[in-house]
């Protein structure tokens, strides 16, 4: 959402910034403590408490425009920890309900500096949303701390405008956060479960923790992200070729950041990979639906092969049933086989309605768990 820039604002529409400095975005009210010199510029959040990131009453519509937070404190526990709950036009449950750092693109509580259309990490120590996010009918974002432990700095801006007037196909944004450690063996992963309604998915962040284990060095990412949208059942309308296709890049997947797709982290000796893609030049609508899942398969060649066979776990054929692969040398030379690894998500998109109706954020000993 973004306006010529030399054309002036319609009549109505005004700009506010939240921050600790004014963190009702009142005006003429910002920088008040210590005469105006830098005497607020950053909140403590001890273990337990909610901070009022921003709010707007009800009655006022308007477009969050522009996130940028920093914390000291940058470690796994407390980017899991740290929970973001964002409420459009008075709704009971939150639309966007996610960790800190997952929202921000930061996969495994594991910051890197990347840039990318929608979301970026200057350096690595700060975090940074451009995600148009219109509301009706109020606003109102919150922090929770359920890290467990005390946050001694927390700064941040929440840059949004008044007064905006939203038309009847400007839809509200959500984003959801989901982990299965492990996931199920053939039993694909769902970066969204199904949502009823109008619609657009704008994209997804994810981390993967391979199970080394298990399986090694074996290449963890041949499964395809499937779209089942508008009644679709058992085949999707929208069906990729494998992991790293999604996101752009092939033949596994190194560290690069694009303007809608990335690898933010490719840490092949701990088997963690983080990665993204944003649907903003190839639009996903959907109408009636959607469901969104991505496969957990494998591949191996060669010695990985071998590794497998002399490891000794069962290793299944990537297909319908249980099929034991044939791992030995007069076998197929590459094999497709099933895996269940750590998968999290954070999946964003704009649907007609304030609510979505999908679970609630998972408790913050599920989301930290062996990080």
């Amino acid at each position: 959402m973004t306006e010529p820039l030399y054309r002036m604002a319609p009549e109505g529409i005004e700009t506010r910034w939240a921050s600790p400095e004014n963190p009702t975005g009142e005006r003429s009210a910002g920088g008040r403590a210590n005469g105006g010199r830098k005497g607020s510029a950053w909140l403590v959040v001890p273990a337990g408490s909610v901070v009022t990131l921003a709010e707007a009453p009800r009655g006022a519509s308007g477009t969050v425009r522009r996130i940028w937070m920093t914390v000291d404190d940058r470690s796994p526990r407390m980017l899991r920890g740290l929970r973001l709950d964002f409420f459009w036009d008075g709704a009971e449950t939150p639309a966007v309900s996610a960790p800190l750092g997952d929202f921000f693109g930061v996969g495994l509580g594991r910051t890197a500096a990347f840039e990318s259309a929608l979301f970026s990490n200057p350096e690595g120590r700060s975090f940074h949303c451009a995600v148009p996010m219109p509301f009706r009918d109020g606003m109102r974002m919150l922090l929770t701390n359920e890290s467990g432990a005390d946050l001694a700095f927390l700064f941040y801006d929440v840059n949004f405008t008044l007064g905006d007037p939203h038309g009847s196909d400007a839809l509200y944004l959500h984003a959801h956060f989901r982990r299965e450690n492990p996931t199920a063996l053939q039993n694909d992963y769902a970066f969204l479960p199904r949502v009823e309604g109008r619609g657009r998915f704008l994209g997804v962040n994810v981390g993967v923790r391979t199970d080394r284990a298990r399986y090694g060095d074996n290449w963890w990412g041949e499964g395809e992200a499937k779209f089942y949208i508008d009644g679709d059942t058992d085949l999707p309308t929208l069906c990729g070729t494998g992991t790293e296709d999604y996101i752009g890049t092939a033949w596994s997947q190194g560290l690069y950041a694009h303007a809608h797709q990335g690898c933010t982290v490719a840490d092949g000796a701990a088997g963690h990979f983080c990665f993204y893609r944003w649907h903003v030049p190839d639009p996903v609508w959907f109408r009636r639906d959607i469901r969104v899942t991505m496969q957990q398969i494998g591949g191996c060649f060669g010695g990985e092969k071998r590794w497998l066979l002399e490891k000794g776990e069962p290793v299944y054929v990537a297909g319908t049933g249980r099929v034991p692969a044939d791992l030995s040398e007069s076998g197929p030379p590459h094999v497709l086989f099933e895996r269940e690894d750590d998968w999290s998500s954070c999946a964003y998109f704009y649907l007609d309605r304030p609510e979505s109706g999908l679970p609630p954020l998972p408790p913050v000993a599920e989301r930290t768990a062996d990080l």
